[in-house]
């Protein structure tokens, strides 16, 4: 049974081993320019089906390989708004892969069970669950980037040994933090990246709504939640209280990576984030600050000039 998007509880038959699907679906080719053509496929993200689409160049064969970019959208973000980032990557001939973290987008969410289980339970069982759409959460979300690096790796297509990620904003964070943990990622574009959430972790609050829910006295907030700004997804606090991909540049080994920053940047201070990052990696790095523009410019105005510099970075340690 099917657990849609909208769906907020229902009765769902819960059994003990779940399928895996690597199929690949055609897109529609007419929404897409000539030269590029893309895929539709699953990833699998502890038990939960993450939507993810393969961008290649059209004149692609089975048998070639590219030099790959992963890419994921930042906090209340899906991953049709990298559709233009992805078209440009495989014009300039990568295997592109975008996905949409567990709850958001086309992804399925986690579902939990909203009553007590039957005591009699032996295999398959029936009750009432809730799916979770719609939260922020960086220890789920890095465990979605991390099962789509082990999904990629069983890609015919993909060059495993040039793989390149891509963030921005919130996932600009979460991919310093990946190239911390996985020593297959050969190259990093960060831009407009949150590089800490410990503001937001550490306070009364979020320890109290983690004892309550660890209690089962509060669940979790509902989709479609503005609670930072007018950002869509609502944050589960105490879970940023150690996400810090900015105090992790030491465990990184020697992964060249690219911040790409907004000079006027309103959301945080880049002198905590991006460029105290920067400062601090020993490594192979590169840092522009885009003078003039806001957060949000780096997709309106600055779109061309921030895709060019990561074609260039990607082009420069993938190819």
């Amino acid at each position: 049974m099917t657990v849609t998007p909208k769906t907020s509880s229902m009765l769902l038959l819960v059994t003990l081993l779940l399928g895996f699907s690597g199929a690949l679906t055609a897109q529609n080719a007419s929404t897409l320019p000539d030269d590029v053509q893309a895929q539709q496929a699953d990833i699998w993200s502890e038990g939960t089906r993450m939507s993810a689409t393969v961008n290649t160049p059209a004149s692609a064969s089975a048998s070639d390989t590219f030099p790959t970019i992963l890419m994921a959208h930042g906090w209340g973000g899906v991953a049709a708004q990298l559709r233009r980032d992805a078209i440009s990557f495989s014009q300039n001939g990568y295997l592109v892969v975008t996905f949409d973290y567990r709850g958001w987008g086309e992804s399925d969410g986690r579902i939990i069970a909203t009553q007590a289980l039957p005591a009699d339970r032996q295999g398959a069982f029936t009750t009432q669950v809730r799916e979770i759409r719609e939260v922020v959460d960086p220890v789920d979300m890095l465990t979605d980037w991390e099962n789509a690096m082990h999904w990629l790796q069983a890609v015919p297509q993909v060059d495993t040994d040039r793989i390149g990620i891509w963030g921005s904003s919130q996932s600009g964070g979460y991919v310093v933090e990946m190239a911390a943990r996985d020593d297959r990622i050969k190259a990093v574009h960060s831009q407009v990246g949150s590089l800490s959430g410990r503001s937001i972790g550490e306070t009364v609050q979020a320890y109290n709504d983690a004892t309550l829910r660890a209690r089962g006295e509060l669940s979790y907030p509902e989709a479609g939640a503005t609670v930072v700004g007018n950002l869509r997804g609502a944050p589960i606090a105490n879970r940023f209280a150690n996400y810090s991909p900015v105090d992790k540049m030491d465990q990184i080994d020697g992964t060249p990576i690219q911040f790409v920053l907004a000079g006027d940047e309103e959301l945080f201070d880049n002198r905590e984030h991006g460029i105290l990052a920067h400062d601090r990696y020993g490594g192979p790095k590169n840092l522009v600050i885009i003078p003039d523009i806001s957060h949000y410019g780096i997709y309106r105005e600055a779109w061309q000039q921030a895709n060019d510099l990561a074609v260039q970075w990607f082009d420069r340690y993938l190819k």
